[in-house]
């Protein structure tokens, strides 16, 4: 036994250089002609479904951390509903029990219905938000355009509450302690919507007015102690509030236990807080996209304990070869968290890069950012103001950078609650366990 177990330690250094060498070469690779991996199968209404790889759009990698099963996930959809130049990008960050299972039917499913939601001539049959008026009546081509946002939006607040309720009644998906965050984009031509639901997060690069390349945070990270967030939680009954052991980790909990302790605020599943102020309602916002938007970075929070927007844009931006941007962000993540946390466990990290360039056309206008408020969307329990300043005051050039953790990082939820019998007829649930994972 003893050498068995001097070799798997052997093997394991062995390993380790490994990894580290190829980072060195990720780094290192030359230029060459691009070729789509094919890492594809098809969706509804002829769209590519890419689940991980590269194409000459987008790239794609996720690597599971140090705390178990990778609970990251992430999908692609091009030509999106049917439609040549559009396309939907999505990245999903599991946590509790089977969170791994809860991020992997979302990825599944929730393309699906919105591809679905969004079939109506009066969606994907036209441009977002498109604007073919000149002169007197440019006006009323405004009113359009600004509805034709609306539709959107509303329907992409209504796939998400879809997705959330069909998680409650599917039991082969036990999400009552188990849930994902979610960040998405759908661009078309020139118009991008942006749908955050937690800590995941989605940066634009761009060019300022000296052309240096700058980050634009196109999400908040929803946590608990938000003062929207936060207001919302306490109007529920729930409790926000940071253990002593980790001082700067706000947790959502809730009114007479200190559990689960959900370091977000919003999230699909999690359906023992769904009483307590966690909603499944984005936040949702639309971009022009202008000339100057070169491309946009999702990533899961396991990045951005580590990495700040403008460490990131300067990685993607670097890369010789864009088939290993994402790759590379993960593993300049992955060399953070030895560096910065070495006694900490790293966390799954997750990233989808797409670039834009290749997409959109090179006489695109100047960037409008517009934020979607949710109050009609929610009920009056979860009624929540998305516009709120503290808000807002994250959501451009000079964002503020909200990061998922200050210090060493933990689980997104750290204790466990009985399982509580939601379908009387479910006897399995009784004797599902109920260990940790972090997301």
């Amino acid at each position: 036994m003893g050498g068995c177990c001097s070799v798997d330690k052997m093997f394991e250094r062995s390993m380790r250089r490994r990894e580290d060498d190829e980072e060195d070469e990720v780094e290192e690779e030359e230029e060459d002609e691009y070729v789509d991996d094919g890492h594809t199968c098809e969706g509804d209404y002829g769209a590519r479904v890419r689940l991980k790889g590269c194409s000459k759009l987008v790239s794609m990698f996720t690597q599971q951390g140090r705390k178990g099963v990778n609970q990251d996930a992430m999908t692609v959809w091009e030509n999106f509903g049917g439609v040549q130049d559009a396309i939907f990008c999505c990245i999903f960050d599991g946590h509790g029990p089977i969170g791994h299972k809860v991020a992997a039917h979302v990825r599944d499913v929730l393309p699906s219905k919105l591809s679905a939601e969004l079939a109506s001539p009066s969606k994907f049959n036209s441009n977002i938000g498109s604007d073919d008026n000149d002169g007197d009546e440019s006006k009323e081509g405004d009113e359009e355009k600004h509805a034709s946002i609306s539709s959107y939006k509303a329907s992409i607040i209504k796939t998400f509450k879809d997705m959330d309720k069909d998680l409650s009644s599917n039991f082969t998906t036990d999400s009552f302690c188990s849930g994902t965050t979610a960040v998405t984009i759908l661009v078309q031509g020139e118009n991008m919507i942006v749908a955050n639901l937690g800590d995941s997060r989605a940066i634009l690069c761009t060019r300022d007015q000296k052309n240096h390349r700058v980050p634009v945070q196109l999400t908040v990270d929803l946590k608990p102690n938000l003062p929207g967030e936060a207001e919302r939680i306490k109007r529920c009954n729930g409790r926000v509030f940071a253990m002593e052991e980790e001082p700067d980790v706000y947790r959502l909990w809730l009114p007479d236990e200190n559990s689960p302790g959900l370091a977000m605020a919003r999230a699909f599943g999690d359906f023992c807080l769904k009483d307590f102020g966690l909603i499944p309602i984005p936040q949702v916002s639309y971009r022009k996209l202008s000339k100057d938007d070169e491309f946009v970075v999702l990533a899961t929070d396991g990045v951005w304990d580590v990495l700040s927007n403008k460490d990131v844009i300067k990685i993607v931006a670097s890369v010789k070869k864009r088939s290993t941007a994402a790759e590379l962000v993960v593993r300049h993540a992955v060399r953070a968290w030895k560096c910065k946390y070495p006694t900490s466990k790293i966390d799954d990290c997750a990233v989808v890069c797409l670039f834009l360039d290749s997409l959109t056309s090179p006489t695109r206008s100047s960037p409008i950012v517009r934020e979607v408020s949710a109050d009609r969307y929610v009920d009056e329990c979860s009624n929540t103001d998305t516009s709120n300043e503290s808000e807002e005051s994250a959501m451009g050039e000079e964002a503020q950078e909200w990061r998922a953790l200050e210090g060493v990082t933990r689980a997104n939820s750290v204790v466990k609650i009985p399982r509580f019998a939601c379908n009387p007829n479910d006897n399995s649930s009784q004797n599902r366990s109920t260990g940790e994972e972090g997301g």
